[in-house]
């Protein structure tokens, strides 16, 4: 017992220590210990890990917009996805421009797995605004300026100006619009009704009881407006804020040392954006149609047919660019071109093989002024008349092309054959027989002589009889190379055959 009681008190003894230093040791959880560092001692210095910067695309969406900056605009975005861009910033600086080609641009956005912020610097008026509701952010410089989207007409003449939409068409074209904004801007987080009334002047907008903009007016914003919370400490009007420059943007959206790459314009697009736009296509289009005209009605000029094939090169080149048109639409106008020319040269009459060669030539123009595979819309986003916005355009160019090569055409035909430089391409002298000159005349007696065709009679060749070589031309339908023939009329010097079927009239062909 004595020596059990012996022990209890050296144990004692030797606790107290360790309890007079930490009291609260009986009733606190020691933390565990820290993890040791992973040992890196094996791993060389391209196997050590690093963390991987990020990446921001900036896209300009400068000056008007249409169809030609669409095609850099949808080459951009294509380059951030496949690079795993973070973010992609629109740059933005635009009075407006073509609504067909700001649907197809928000239809892109609103596909784009990456975060997307709009900087306007300083304008997005009109199609700019309507494209900055597809964005996530929206940041302004401190002179920015967004909105007045309220679609209008262009003039198709040139100098031509802006017009009001007819009232019967006033609707028609608001509506479809409008539901394009609601949708990108209920997808974005943006309100549905400020966009309404940047686009109808009879919508207004107001806060409570504070009118932001009146009933009758279209509204634009500045940028103190946008970024002016709808409530006390709640979110901004439209704009997440004001920044002076795109370094301090790329700073505000946390991406100070990310890696930024400028998708930037080439000279090849900036060509293509002209020579996409009205009139600038009608009138290439024009002129390569009007050439060929040329060509054919005075064979031989050789200038005429070069400048117009060159034209419509330059044409489908533009559009090429402005991906419109690929190697597809080209084929078909090639394949067109050449049925038309088969029926006009080598089979008699205009019948089928024209009008599908003259068919290919019209589908191959229209899809080359038409994006054929445009960017499906998300599921939660309305039908929109996009497409045959599209085709309605494409129309009107290739109709005013055409009423151009006609005008152009009958001036020509008028004025052309007066002047000096074509007089080197005309006969302006008559033969007479005054003169000395004698009028080939063919003998009576070559009706009825029979023989062997020489060469294939397409419909015109040469016919054998007797040993004597004749240009003939056949009747009706082709003739066959060594087929039987038999003169049928004698009309000066043109000789008209037909082929003999009869096997008793074939005995009777005389040919070597």
């Amino acid at each position: 017992m004595r020596r059990h009681l012996s022990l209890l008190l050296t144990t004692l003894a030797l606790a107290l220590p360790s309890l007079a230093q930490n009291p609260a040791q009986d009733t606190t959880l020691t933390p565990p210990p820290a993890p040791a560092p992973p040992d890196t001692r094996h791993l060389t210095p391209e196997t050590v890990p690093h963390p991987k910067p990020g990446l921001v695309y900036i896209i300009p969406v400068k000056d008007m917009i249409e169809r030609g900056l669409l095609f850099a605009f949808r080459r951009g975005l294509e380059e951030a996805e496949a690079n795993h861009a973070d973010a992609v910033i629109l740059d933005m600086d635009t009075p407006g421009g073509k609504l067909d080609a700001a649907e197809q641009m928000v239809l892109l956005l609103l596909n784009a797995p990456m975060r997307t912020v709009t900087f306007v610097n300083p304008r997005a008026i009109s199609a700019g605004a309507i494209i900055s509701f597809a964005t996530d952010d929206i940041y302004m410089t401190s002179v920015g300026l967004i909105g007045d989207a309220m679609p209008i007409m262009m003039s198709p003449l040139p100098m031509g100006g802006a017009q009001a939409v007819p009232d019967d068409l006033k609707e028609k074209v608001m509506s479809p619009t409008i539901a394009l904004v609601r949708s990108a801007a209920q997808a974005k987080g943006h309100d549905p009704e400020l966009g309404e009334a940047m686009i109808r002047p009879e919508a207004g907008f107001k806060i409570g009881d504070r009118v932001i903009c009146p009933e009758g007016q279209l509204l634009t914003l500045t940028a103190q407006d946008a970024i002016e919370p709808l409530r006390e400490g709640g979110a901004p009007l439209l704009a997440a804020g004001i920044v002076p420059n795109m370094d301090e943007l790329l700073k505000t959206i946390g991406h100070a040392n990310s890696r930024v790459v400028t998708v930037s314009i080439t000279t090849a697009e900036k060509i293509a954006r002209v020579i996409e736009g009205f009139p600038m296509s009608s009138i290439l289009l024009a002129l390569g149609l009007l050439g060929l005209y040329v060509e054919f009605k005075v064979p031989g000029l050789g200038f005429a047919g070069i400048a117009g094939l060159l034209s419509l090169a330059v044409w489908f080149w533009g559009h090429h660019i402005a991906g419109l048109s690929s190697i597809l639409e080209l084929t078909l106008f090639s394949i067109g071109v050449a049925l038309f020319l088969t029926e006009i040269f080598i089979i008699p009459g205009f019948g089928y093989t024209g009008i599908a060669g003259v068919l290919l030539m019209v589908t191959a123009m229209l899809m080359s002024m038409v994006h054929l595979t445009p960017t499906p819309p998300p599921v939660d986003l309305p039908a929109i008349t996009f497409p045959m916005v599209m085709w309605r355009q494409s129309i009107f160019n290739l109709g005013f092309a055409l009423v151009l090569t006609c005008v152009c055409g009958l001036l020509l035909a008028r004025f052309l054959p007066k002047t000096n430089a074509f007089q080197h391409f005309q006969l302006n002298s008559a033969n007479s027989s005054a003169a000395g000159y004698v009028a080939a005349t063919t003998p009576v007696n070559l009706v009825g002589r029979r023989g062997l065709a020489l060469t294939p009679l397409h419909p015109a060749g040469i016919g054998n009889f007797d040993g004597e070589r004749i240009d003939v031309v056949a009747r009706g339908t082709f003739i066959p190379q060594n087929s039987p023939i038999v003169v049928a009329e004698a009309r000066g010097n043109r000789i008209i055959v037909d082929q003999i079927q009869s096997a008793s009239e074939q005995g009777n062909a005389v040919g070597t």
